[in-house]
């Protein structure tokens, strides 16, 4: 998977190249207050464990903004082995979409909303998807805002959804059907 703008590329993770980013992300409270929590600590082999040394269905990559290394997305079809929302299991086409921005000083400046809208883009148009879903807690208002603007639209509350800083946290579940680009 790639995927290139004059200023955005999206590519697959590259062992032996960016383990020190997730690393230093995955050490960041400000990145762990909604994605991981910040009482888990990563050290190396978990960055491995978690990213690396996987088989499985989900398309880990690097966000690149202006040729920094910036952030991580990660989308994956919707099936019995990635996800536990049954409604969609069954459903041909469906995605998860789950990201987040590792460079502070990247937030707040309409870089979430390109990543977010070019990886719908890349989704509807590459892999043919009928509807991307997401499920961010219901508190991180910055990350519900970024996906409205990109076409999602909030389908209903998932009670206790996510495991997350020691108690299960309510999360939206959010959805994009149809997209401006998609035909």
């Amino acid at each position: 998977m790639s995927y290139q703008t004059e200023e955005l590329q999206i590519r697959e993770l590259k062992q032996g190249m960016d383990e020190s980013y997730l690393l230093k992300w995955l050490s960041d409270p400000k990145v762990l207050e909604f994605y991981e929590g910040r009482d888990v600590s990563f050290d190396m082999e978990d960055v491995k464990r978690k990213f690396f040394d996987r088989e499985d269905e989900v398309k880990r990559c690097m966000v690149v903004y202006k040729g920094k290394e910036i952030g991580y997305i990660q989308f994956y079809p919707i099936n019995s082995d990635t996800s536990n929302l049954s409604v969609y299991q069954g459903m041909d086409g469906v995605y998860g979409l789950d990201q987040f921005i590792g460079e502070s000083e990247f937030l707040n400046k309409g870089i979430g909303t390109q990543i977010v809208t070019s990886m719908v883009d890349y989704l509807f148009s590459e892999n043919k998807a009928s509807r991307i879903i997401m499920d961010p807690m219901t508190s991180n208002g910055r990350a519900i805002k970024c996906y409205e603007k990109c076409g999602f639209q909030k389908v209903k509350v998932l009670s206790k959804h996510m495991l997350h800083e020691g108690k299960y946290r309510d999360c939206w579940l959010m959805e994009c059907i149809i997209h401006k680009n998609s035909k």
